[in-house]
C-alpha cells in the first residue's frame, strides 16, 4: 500500500481495494481531501474549492432548508459528511439531507454514517465547476449503490441543477424534485443566477418572498 500511498493521482478514479482505500484515507497527506469508493475504485479530491463553488453549495443549502422550515418539513442538512458501505462503496459529498421521518435518524454524536445500519440520505448534492462530468456519470452510479433517493448535481459554470431520481439501483433525470414535491428547480436555478449579478442579502430576501408565496 505505501508504494499506492506515494504514487496515489488525486481527483481521479484509481483502482484498489477497500483496504486500501482506508489506509490512503489514514495518510496525512490527505487529511483534508474528499473520498470516494466505488466499484472497486477509490478517488481522493484535493482540488481546493474556489469562491463560486462555495458560494452555490452555501446558497443551495439555504434555500433548501428555509423551504422546509417555511413548509414545517423536517430536515437535517449536512455538509461533506462521510457515508460508508463497508467493504463496498463510500462518499463525502457537498450536501446531503434526511427529510420527513428521517430527518432525526442519525444520532447527534455520530461520526460516519454506517449505511448498513442507517438508511441512506434522502437527497445528495454535488456542486460541480471541473468535474462535472464525473459529477454526473462516475458519482451518480455511486450514489445509485448506496442507495439514495435523489441525486442533483448544480453546475457552477452555467448556473443550472441537473437531477435523477434513483430507484431499484438505477437513475433517471427528472425535472421536478420527488422528495421536495413543492420545491421547483427554476426557483433554486434562479436564485443561482441572481447571485451573479447582486448580493447575497438581496438573493436571500428574494428567496424568502418566492417561497412565502409558495406556501399560501
Amino acid at each position: 500500500m505505501s508504494k499506492l500511498q506515494a504514487k496515489l493521482p488525486t481527483d481521479e478514479w484509481v483502482v484498489a481495494t477497500w483496504e486500501e482505500y482506508i489506509q490512503a484515507l489514514d495518510n496525512p497527506a490527505y487529511e483534508r481531501a474528499k473520498g470516494y469508493y466505488h466499484n472497486g475504485q477509490l478517488r481522493i479530491e484535493m482540488t481546493p474549492q474556489g469562491y463560486d463553488h462555495s458560494y452555490d453549495n452555501s446558497l443551495l443549502g439555504y434555500a433548501i432548508q428555509l423551504f422546509c422550515a417555511i413548509k414545517s418539513i423536517p430536515i437535517s442538512g449536512l455538509t461533506n459528511c462521510t457515508f460508508r458501505k463497508t467493504n463496498e462503496a463510500e462518499a463525502q459529498p457537498d450536501l446531503a439531507f434526511y427529510i420527513g421521518d428521517n430527518a432525526e435518524i442519525i444520532p447527534p454524536d455520530t461520526s460516519i454514517v454506517n449505511l448498513d445500519v442507517y438508511p441512506p440520505p434522502d437527497l445528495v448534492i454535488e456542486v460541480a465547476k471541473t468535474s462535472l462530468s464525473d459529477d454526473i456519470g462516475g458519482k451518480r452510479m455511486l450514489y445509485e449503490r448506496l442507495g439514495v433517493c435523489e441525486y442533483w448535481v448544480g453546475n457552477v459554470r452555467q448556473a443550472t441543477l441537473i437531477a435523477f431520481a434513483i430507484a431499484d439501483g438505477g437513475s433517471k433525470r427528472i425535472a421536478q424534485s420527488q422528495v421536495l414535491a413543492e420545491l421547483p428547480f427554476n426557483l433554486l436555478e434562479e436564485a443561482l443566477q441572481r447571485s451573479r449579478e447582486t448580493g447575497r442579502s438581496q438573493v436571500y430576501a428574494w428567496l424568502i418572498s418566492q417561497m412565502q408565496a409558495i406556501s399560501r
